[in-house]
């Protein structure tokens, strides 16, 4: 009995596996736009939770509906703060790197690399055949020509019309999850076979919890981030401060890989912008300040920020974390491991359900067992 049991529960979970991959290989955009939908409406829950509960909406009859357009308008006030104070600058600085003079560059640098290309073949660790101002232009003009920015914005600019109609699809089905907050259930329940809906309700209500605190948690690293770099930024004199700090805390989701890449964005805009100075005297002392802040900024999201979004949301171990992240890398590149925490949750929370008698399924939800103690307790 028991036998068949788990014979069935293995066909149901096969069976769904397939349904979920069929499902988003024909219609990936409309699953994209849903998934994106129920992320909005998590975040968004606690502002619907403060009108409908702190303000008393939901007492009147079309209190959901307006607490919900509420949402929404406080979603739009977000983004087009979002428009106004960074996406400017963002353009701005991308026409003026198209702009930049990569010769002027590789002069101010040609110096300082020259010393270091000496010093290595001294000690018989490098051969360059080109010189130092032909490396950098080179490398320089790899990482931003000119005309491949022209192709970028030129790209945004056709694709508008898509992200219309991505951005009105998304608004519209976030609104009705935002007002009935089990519709998403509901709809998934109903394609759920009787005999499994008490665990599928289970997984639901575990990955909904999850999920709403890491995404919560992303918002407040992200702002944190950006706030303490731009300060720091400002302070001691970096231009484009805001750009910076917002592009890190942004790239700063890619682990691991991201902070380097915030950082050398950093070093980078701050060469363009001051070609004309003396390199020992002052830009390298302005690199060496990047350096140390971004370290600083590490030093708070791996120590603070990381452990409590990580640990604390998704109720896994750091070591935990680390691992999965790693192989998501290894399979699906950079994407991989944006979505690695979110995914593992899912997957975590499906196994404590449907594959409990397995010792490694115990040990990885044991942070999630706990919750669920206390909750009852």
């Amino acid at each position: 009995m028991i036998n068949s049991l788990f014979k069935n529960t293995y066909v149901f979970l096969l069976t769904a596996i397939l349904f979920v991959g069929l499902t988003i290989y024909f219609f990936a955009d409309v699953v994209t736009y849903v998934l994106v939908s129920f992320v909005l409406s998590l975040i968004g829950q606690p502002i619907m939770n403060f009108f409908l509960k702190k303000l008393r909406l939901s007492k009147f009859r079309y209190g959901s509906q307006v607490s919900a357009v509420l949402t929404l308008i406080i979603f739009f006030l977000f983004i087009l703060l979002m428009l106004v104070t960074v996406i400017p600058v963002m353009l701005q600085q991308a026409i003026s790197i198209g702009e930049v003079n990569f010769q002027a560059i590789a002069n101010a640098l040609e110096a300082p690399l020259a010393e270091y290309i000496e010093r290595m073949e001294r000690l018989g660790l490098t051969i360059v055949e080109k010189s130092p101002s032909e490396i950098i232009e080179q490398n320089l003009n790899q990482i931003a020509q000119p005309a491949d920015i022209s192709y970028y914005l030129t790209s945004l600019i056709s694709v508008a019309t898509n992200i219309f109609i991505a951005t009105f699809a998304i608004l519209f089905i976030t609104f009705f999850f935002l007002q009935d907050q089990g519709l998403f259930i509901s709809f998934i329940l109903a394609l759920v076979p009787d005999q499994y809906v008490d665990q599928v309700k289970n997984v639901l209500s575990d990955t909904t919890f999850l999920l709403r605190r890491y995404f919560a948690g992303i918002l407040v690293q992200i702002s944190i981030i950006t706030l303490y770099l731009t300060v720091l930024l400002s302070i001691f004199g970096i231009e484009n401060a805001l750009l910076i700090a917002f592009f890190a805390a942004v790239i700063n989701l890619i682990p691991y890989i991201g902070p380097i890449i915030g950082a050398m964005f950093g070093v980078f805009l701050t060469i363009s912008a001051n070609v004309d100075i003396e390199f020992y005297t002052e830009m390298l002392p302005l690199i060496i300040k990047i350096l140390l802040i971004f370290a600083s900024m590490q030093l708070l999201d791996n120590m603070i920020l990381q452990p409590y979004i990580f640990s604390t949301s998704v109720l896994a171990h750091p070591l935990e974390i680390f691992l999965v992240i790693f192989i998501a890398g290894k399979i699906g590149g950079i994407l991989g491991m944006i979505l690695a925490i979110p995914a593992y949750t899912v997957i975590r929370v499906i196994a404590r359900n449907f594959l409990s008698e397995f010792k490694i399924v115990k040990k990885m939800n044991i942070g999630i067992e706990r919750r669920s103690r206390r909750l009852k307790s």
